[in-house]
């Protein structure tokens, strides 16, 4: 019985290594894409349908990517012994393409065909190394035909891939610059020293500086990828920039990808436009305009400003209330009824200098204006982070109906936004697109001036693996020049949460967020 075993182990080491310099040959020899349904995602387009006589196997991307390797690898000849000319891949992408698996295949691929490889793995958080990036592995890894060949770990400190007859590793390291030395000293000088960066816009340039030194000898390789979220570092200069001729570059629009889904990909090309930024991360695969990105244009903002009023408007009342913390900065009470964010607001809801007590009292007189004009306030949304928890405890004692917001807690959408304050600004953003009217810009020092100014001043980036949205910080704001954004804060407000007339009372005591976000700082740069 073990000689049989013996024996077909032999054989399946002999048909791995004909696959030395065929790494899409590899991934189709090493799944069983025929009968295992949970890999079966997409079925093979031509010519490789006809080539393998299969129905299914990886996208159009992939396919081309293992073949154009497969081509490096032949041209290059590494004969075991003398240096060869590193393989170097940079691919930027819209989200959604499969890169975690394409990681898991590459990985796979060497450790399995190269005996005494020696490879590393990152990415650009700790969480995205061990809970995609490494964890995708192991699914792949455990589905394979060669599973039994080598010993997977995936403990913290210890998430390694090691060969048990080839005498392979492949380890996973965080990107962390204090844990640069890791990535250096790595030689293969008879085999594969080999580096694979996911989410490669989010790591520092010292890493990518680092793991040259493992470049020299042998028959290196380098593999990268991510969302172009950022138009500085070293994957921008690796794809577009300084270094692009170093590098076979691929920027993949994700609507090309099988596997994505075309009705939101098009629904944020209609929200934002094929140009904005945005869309060019998120789904063309491309980086960013140069400098930083306005989140709100100025042809929403004008066009809100100068369209009609609804006839008539019966949608409830709610309130936004940003509470200044700061000296120079206002405290704002913003009136908005349905689509109106035009009428009931006037330069009387700012105030300079007045403490919570005061505040309160402010907007319990706003309140007590509606009731005598035969309206109802169904809602009050309050900043209550800092001092505006004041103003919350004091509303809430009295029975009014209030919401308390922090700006740095968990949005709704958690896939579009990173905070909630990010997510309030998009949906003002939204609502300027459609049927939203703001005041009209009166000259210098109107509110509607300074609210178009506040609205078109706010900048924004992207998490650092490119999924969500993040506005720019106050203090951001101030270091360019800029005042606080107060009245577009209390109008983002007004946009907490969805408010149906007549259910005033089922809000009562809500807290929307309580709990913050501890990386939020509104003093801070964008983290």
């Amino acid at each position: 019985m073990a000689s049989v075993k013996q024996s077909a182990d032999a054989q399946l080491a002999d048909t791995i290594a004909d696959f030395y310099a065929d790494p899409l040959g590899y991934v189709m020899f090493n799944w069983d894409w025929n009968n295992d349904t949970s890999i079966q995602l997409v079925k093979l387009a031509e010519p490789w349908k006809s080539r393998y006589g299969c129905e299914y196997g990886p996208d159009v991307w992939a396919c081309e990517f293992l073949d154009q390797l497969g081509r490096d690898i032949k041209a290059r000849g590494f004969n075991g012994k003398d240096p060869v000319e590193p393989i170097m891949y940079s691919t930027a992408s819209g989200h959604g393409i499969g890169k975690s698996v394409m990681v898991a295949w590459l990985i796979k691929f060497v450790i399995d065909t190269r005996p005494s490889c020696k490879g590393t793995v990152t990415a650009n958080t700790d969480i995205q190394l061990r809970t995609k990036t490494w964890a995708t592995l192991g699914e792949w890894h455990a589905k394979s035909l060669t599973a039994h060949w080598a010993d997977y770990s995936a403990g913290r400190g210890s998430m390694a891939l090691k060969s048990k007859y080839l005498g392979g590793v492949v380890t996973a390291q965080t990107s962390r610059e204090e844990n640069s030395e890791s990535f250096a000293g790595q030689h293969a000088a008879n085999s594969t020293s080999f580096y694979i960066f996911d989410e490669a816009s989010g790591i520092g340039e010292n890493i990518f500086e680092v793991r040259k030194g493992g470049l020299m000898t042998g028959e290196p390789m380098v593999f990268d990828f991510g969302n172009p979220t950022r138009n500085t570092g070293a994957f921008y200069e690796n794809c577009v920039g300084s270094q692009k001729h170093r590098y076979t570059v691929r920027m993949i629009d994700a609507r090309s990808v099988a596997i994505t889904n075309k009705k939101e990909q098009q629904k944020m090309v209609d929200d934002f436009g094929i140009d904005s930024d945005i869309v060019k991360v998120r789904v063309l695969g491309q980086f960013p305009a140069q400098g930083s990105t306005q989140f709100i244009g100025g042809d929403q903002v004008g066009d809100a400003m100068v369209r009609p009023l609804p006839p008539l408007n019966r949608d409830p009342i709610v309130l936004g209330v940003d509470v200044a913390r700061f000296g120079d900065d206002d405290s704002v009470i913003y009136t908005r009824q349905g689509m109106d964010a035009r009428s009931w607001f006037s330069e009387k809801d700012r105030y300079k200098g007045i403490d919570t007590v005061q505040l309160t009292g402010k907007v319990i007189e706003k309140i007590r204006f509606f009731r005598n004009l035969g309206h109802r306030v169904a809602m009050i949304f309050v900043d209550g982070g800092g001092i505006g928890g004041g103003v919350v405890d004091q509303l809430r004692h009295l029975g009014y109906p209030v919401t308390e917001v922090n700006f740095g807690g968990k949005p709704t959408d958690t896939n579009t936004y990173r905070y909630k304050v990010d997510e309030m600004w998009g949906k003002v953003r939204d609502a300027l697109g459609t049927r939203l009217c703001l005041p009209q810009d009166q000259g210098a020092g109107s509110p509607g001036r300074e609210l178009k100014e506040q609205l078109l001043s706010r900048q924004f980036g992207y998490t650092t693996n490119g999924q969500k949205i993040n506005l720019e910080s106050k203090a951001e704001l101030k270091e360019r020049g800029y005042s606080s954004p107060d009245i577009a804060d209390g109008l983002a407000l007004t946009f907490a949460a969805e408010v149906a007339p007549g259910n005033a009372n089922d809000f009562a005591g809500h807290n929307v967020n309580e709990k913050p976000n501890i990386d939020y700082n509104p003093l801070e740069g964008r983290l």
